[in-house]
């Protein structure tokens, strides 16, 4: 069992039902999953798509999917069916073991860090937050990344506002900007 896991089952559970006041476990917020996508757009080369694959893969353990665009946009040369983005949605083992290591390994390698945003919430109790370079995930080789490029986590949970997701987050050991 992931150390993340095993943490939510053993202190972030019965840490909420106090704070909170949930008289069943079942009420109790938790994560659904965790989607990482990277908007490659249509200007870049298609080894561009390759790289991003392979880092996201790498970071992940996991294949992503390519996103292809919806509508027609004249003013930016897009296509129907075009490739615009790749992203993966970990969900389960993967999902705990990617959040523990985006947590302790890769937040405290971003320069200047001084916390993850509050404002990321969506109003349901998901999380949205961008990074803005991939070389701080100790997975990433420095020497073979051509493009810099950052990515969109966006962590699903099943809280209905945005207090018990961020309660949540926060137990989890989420670094919050004071």
């Amino acid at each position: 069992m992931p150390d993340m896991k095993k943490k939510y089952n053993e202190e972030v559970v019965p840490a909420l039902m106090q704070k909170m006041g949930y008289k069943n476990v079942m009420q109790v917020p938790k994560l659904k999953k965790i989607v990482l996508s990277m908007g490659i757009g249509t200007k870049m080369e298609k080894d561009a798509f390759t790289e991003g694959k392979n880092i996201l893969a790498g970071i992940t353990g996991q294949l992503p999917v390519v996103t292809k665009a919806k509508k027609n946009v004249a003013n930016f040369k897009l296509r129907v069916g075009q490739q615009v983005g790749i992203m993966v949605t970990l969900r389960g083992r993967r999902m705990y073991e990617f959040l523990d290591r985006f947590v302790h390994n890769a937040l405290p390698r971003v320069r200047d860090f001084r916390g993850v945003p509050k404002k990321g919430f969506d109003g349901v109790g998901n999380y949205n937050m961008g990074v803005q370079d991939v070389s701080v995930f100790t997975e990433v080789d420095l020497e073979k990344l051509k493009y810099p490029m950052g990515l969109n986590l966006t962590i699903v949970t099943s809280a209905g506002t945005d207090r018990e997701a961020k309660e949540l987050l926060a137990l989890m050991d989420v670094p919050f900007a004071r």
